[in-house]
């Protein structure tokens, strides 16, 4: 071997031990995205999270919430279903409720909503990055807040921090009820967020809802199952109560949710009133932006939903 098969030779044994070396300290080169910026896997997807990716931020304006509501167990809309939107027929001072959940992950959706220039109500989450800047704009605008109070669900999704759970004894479910209501102050009612499996429990809702008496707040069962049993434990309480007629984003696709809109609009103008519930989502906030005025120059009455809330039973059947 010449010198320069053995200068070679040496070469790639250094070489062949480094990369030993590496890979045993379980070292991997990063691969770049095709579109040259970021880390991530050779086909394009996103980058792995930063080091100080715990911080809470604030959500971009255009993502939907990280927790979704447990629509699996939720009963289906009790109006007929509607082939199309249609037109929107007079609504000769028929009311409608329009409660926006999910909030306190961001303050630039409340601007979005106050732009509608209708009175909506705002289920705020209790424990979110944004919670206490959101309260505190709502109060200062004066606008109705509901606590949106994370409770278990039947099909295993996370509810989010603070949720109340079926195991809890009933001084944990006093405890976390208390704390939830504590981080929304100025709150005039409560609704479940996520909740199938706890809302389907008497003996935890009973629990809950002592606690809502005691401070003369209402409910509204957001029926995320056929199963709950809130809005008959409220009437045995005496605490003011009410029922969801409409989920508008089960779906967040902008043609379902114009026609769950439209679905409302029927139901209130057959019964003389109905609730919807929404997110935040762009896609809403989109068909809102559309259909809400349009409803309002038909008759349309868009009200605060405590102004639908009564004793059970009391809502038209």
């Amino acid at each position: 071997m010449g010198l320069s098969g053995l200068l070679l030779f040496l070469f790639l044994a250094v070489v062949g031990t480094a990369a030993i070396y590496w890979a045993s300290r379980g070292f991997v080169l990063p691969s770049w995205d095709r579109a040259g910026g970021g880390a991530g896997g050779s086909s394009g997807g996103p980058a792995e999270a930063a080091p100080d990716a715990h911080v809470p931020r604030e959500a971009p304006a255009t993502s939907q919430p990280p927790a979704y509501e447990d629509f699996s167990r939720a009963p289906e809309p009790e109006a007929e279903a509607l082939r199309s939107p249609g037109e929107i027929l007079p609504g000769a001072g028929a009311r409608v409720a329009l409660v926006i959940d999910d909030l306190g992950r961001s303050l630039r959706d409340l601007e979005t909503l106050g732009a509608l220039g209708v009175p909506l109500s705002y289920a705020v989450l209790p424990f979110e990055s944004q919670t206490p800047a959101v309260v505190a704009e709502l109060r200062r605008q004066r606008r109705e807040i509901l606590l949106h109070l994370p409770m278990e669900p039947a099909n295993g999704a996370d509810p989010g921090p603070g949720a109340l759970t079926r195991a809890m004894s009933r001084r944990q479910l006093v405890r976390g009820t208390r704390a939830a209501l504590a981080a929304v102050p100025g709150a005039v009612g409560v609704n479940n967020h996520m909740g199938s499996g706890l809302s389907a429990d008497p003996r935890a809702m009973r629990t809950v809802l002592e606690e809502v008496a005691q401070r003369g707040l209402f409910f509204l069962d957001s029926r995320t199952s056929a199963d709950t049993v809130a809005y008959q434990v409220a009437g045995t309480l005496g605490v003011p109560a009410a029922e969801r007629q409409v989920f508008l984003d089960r779906d967040p696709s902008p043609e379902e949710i114009t026609l769950q809109f439209h679905r409302l609009l029927t139901l209130a103008r057959e019964r003389g009133a109905a609730i919807a519930i929404g997110h935040p989502y762009p896609e809403t906030l989109e068909v809102l932006a559309r259909e809400v005025p349009r409803a309002v120059a038909k008759g349309y009455d868009v009200v605060p939903v405590s102004f639908l809330v009564q004793r059970p039973g009391a809502l038209p059947e």
